[in-house]
């Protein structure tokens, strides 16, 4: 999940994906990249020994596990601790190898089929709304790239931004990742300008905008001050949102391209020439 603009929904999209595989039975881990550690705050989990900043520094297996632990939402969702530490190692402009570190620490989680237990069939990392270590290593261990916005002003420049640095990690360190779209947040159907950003980001980015948008609802907010997956949120307006986030997850399960067609029928760099 990223986002170069801060408070456009990128842990929400994070959280509602979770919540869409949990009641999916997709059993998943979330990493909080983001040193606010919002994600961490509304998953729960158990108390553990070590967090992300610990793997980063040390990406073995037996400090890994040290920092996983099982979300509160149930069982089959668990949370890759977040740390305010990790700030201290968002490097600005960092080497290769600092960028394959947590990469190297992703590949541990292989051996959970040597010690009797079922890999995770799906990992979300959430970015923090910045372009240094964390964020840019995350693009180089991750298959995909999910790119969230909101229906403003600055909703394009924010979007063109990201999906730059999507296309300069893919072709210098991860020639694997793809684009998987664009989720636009927080939609108010009835607001004219929602709807003429809306079409003024399809216009620019055509395909890559995805047609499931996340309408803006506030039982989303009262869902994570709660701690509770927004599947479990009794109210009209929490199914709604969680019937966008299983489309979403619907999508971010389908198995990978092996080019950057977004579309059957439209290529994204068409779009971005």
């Amino acid at each position: 999940m990223l986002s170069l603009k801060g408070g456009v929904g990128k842990t929400t999209v994070t959280l509602g994906l979770a919540s869409a595989a949990l009641r999916r039975g997709v059993r998943t881990l979330v990493v909080d990249l983001d040193p606010q550690c919002n994600a961490t705050s509304a998953l729960d989990p158990e108390e553990t020994d070590g967090t992300l900043a610990t793997v980063l520094e040390a990406p073995r297996w037996s400090v890994l596990c040290s920092a996983i632990g099982p979300s509160n939402w149930g069982e089959g969702l668990d949370v890759l601790v977040g740390s305010d530490e990790v700030e201290m190692l968002n490097h600005p402009d960092p080497g290769s190898r600092r960028l394959n570190t947590l990469g190297r620490a992703l590949t541990e989680l292989t051996k959970l089929v040597d010690h009797g237990e079922l890999p995770y069939q799906l990992i979300l990392l959430d970015c923090p709304p910045s372009l240094g270590q964390l964020t840019r290593s995350a693009l180089v261990a991750a298959d995909r790239a999910l790119l969230v916005t909101e229906p403003n002003l600055f909703a394009v420049s924010g979007v063109q931004r990201a999906y730059e640095a999507v296309e300069t990690v893919r072709e210098e360190h991860n020639p694997r990742l793809q684009t998987l779209g664009v989720v636009i947040n927080r939609v108010r159907s009835h607001s004219r300008e929602h709807t003429f950003r809306w079409q003024e980001l399809r216009e620019t980015f055509g395909p890559l905008v995805l047609s499931t948008a996340l309408p803006d609802r506030l039982a989303v907010q009262q869902a994570q001050g709660a701690c509770m997956p927004i599947h479990q949120w009794p109210t009209p307006g929490a199914r709604e949102v969680a019937m966008g986030f299983n489309m979403l997850l619907a999508k971010t399960l389908r198995p990978r391209r092996h080019s950057l067609v977004v579309d059957d029928e439209d290529d994204t760099d068409q779009w971005l020439a």
